[in-house]
């Protein structure tokens, strides 16, 4: 079985590079390509280490998300985000303080830098912005193409960091119905698309910790394919939930197909990576019940004994889910890791306050806005998740 399915994504790579040469080729003999556009990703890094990624694209020309948006609005807008016309073999420079270092994009529009600068970064701020521009393409481009791309570096005073998913954790997705979320994600867009209640404040909260400098660092890894990255950035940015880097997913056939690994692989690998990259720095996981966050989040904590704080997973009222997160939970106390699973954003608050991840005084501020979130008048009761 594993030959064939070897045998298929081969194939299937195979084939889906040569159907992008070809038309990329027909394109540009037709004269039929759009304007190059460099895609930064927002990364991490530490002052003895950078790490870029971004992605050089035609410009499909994706409008701004707007409440009054129309169903045909958000599905054009979407099917531009996944009919992507990849730039392969465009040559960026960065710029790193006085250093100066090249990339060539690959086959799928990527580029990725792991740098190590000869003079630490000094940042005082939690986010550096490097410039990058684009100094060469194989189809026209404008001149003096650039952009910045943002990388987190932790302060050294950070107090722990926070690796949280996205789909029905932060983000209203229904990811365990392919229906509701298809519905979901095709029809909504950045301002439309609703978070859990009370999850900003309790997520600034967090960021903020104890001691008041609000530098503890947010990462988010998600599943979704990286196509979707644009929406979910706006997404934070506009609900303003702290900005963190976005860990996601490529959907193609090649090396680094959503086939090879799957979902558990994917989101293990990138938070193992993480806790590799701080080793001094404790973490708090959140996640939910509706897929695999639990049996993830219990093997980091295997893998790294006494580097996870507490884990908050979202229950998403589904009893078989339920039953996996809660065996998980009860193993998970032989290592003194609480695993947390909570109906709303306010029990999770509340716990967290308990073991001073949050001072106490931030859970009204939840608690306001989780009503407001429902659209609830104070003191009526709430029913809500997360």
């Amino acid at each position: 079985m594993q030959h064939w399915k070897e045998l298929f994504i081969k194939s299937a790579s195979l084939i889906e590079e040569k159907w992008d040469e070809l038309s990329s080729n027909m394109s540009q003999r037709l004269g039929l390509t759009d304007p190059v556009q460099i895609v930064p990703y927002r990364t991490y890094g530490t002052a003895q280490r950078v790490y870029i990624k971004g992605r050089v694209l035609e410009d499909k020309k994706i409008t701004s998300a707007g409440d009054k948006d129309t169903i045909l609005n958000n599905l054009l807008n979407m099917y531009k985000r996944f009919e992507s016309d990849e730039v392969q073999g465009a040559e960026l420079k960065v710029v790193l303080g006085d250093e100066e270092h090249s990339v060539i994009s690959d086959q799928e529009g990527y580029f990725v830098l792991d740098l190590n600068p000869v003079t630490p970064i000094v940042n005082e701020n939690l986010w550096h912005q490097i410039p990058l521009y684009l100094q060469n393409a194989p189809i026209p481009f404008e001149k003096n193409v650039q952009v910045h791309t943002e990388v987190m570096i932790p302060p050294v005073d950070a107090e722990f960091g926070i690796i949280s998913d996205i789909d029905d954790t932060v983000i209203k997705t229904a990811a365990t119905s392919m229906l509701a979320m298809g519905k979901t994600v095709l029809m909504n867009n950045a301002r439309t698309r609703l978070p859990f209640a009370g999850v900003a404040e309790f997520y600034k909260a967090l960021q903020l910790g104890r001691n008041g400098k609000r530098n503890n660092p947010f990462f988010y890894v998600s599943s979704s394919p990286w196509n979707m990255y644009d929406l979910l950035k706006d997404f934070l940015d506009f609900n303003q939930i702290p900005a963190g880097p976005l860990l996601l997913r490529d959907i193609g056939f090649g090396g680094k197909s959503a086939l090879r690994g799957g979902h558990m692989g994917h989101k293990f690998k990138e938070i193992k990576q993480i806790l590799e990259a701080y080793p001094d720095l404790k973490f708090v996981l959140i996640g939910d019940s509706g897929q695999e966050d639990p049996k993830i989040y219990r093997e980091v904590v295997k893998q790294f004994p006494d580097r996870v704080l507490a884990i908050y997973i979202r229950d998403v009222q589904l009893p078989e889910r339920e039953k996996i997160a809660v065996d998980v939970s009860k193993s998970l106390l032989e290592d003194k890791v609480e695993m947390v699973i909570v109906d709303n954003t306010v029990e999770a608050a509340e716990h967290a306050a308990k073991i001073n991840l949050i001072y106490t005084e931030a859970i009204p501020a939840v608690e306001q806005e989780k009503r407001e979130d429902k659209g609830q008048e104070p003191g009526k009761e709430d029913e809500s998740v997360i």
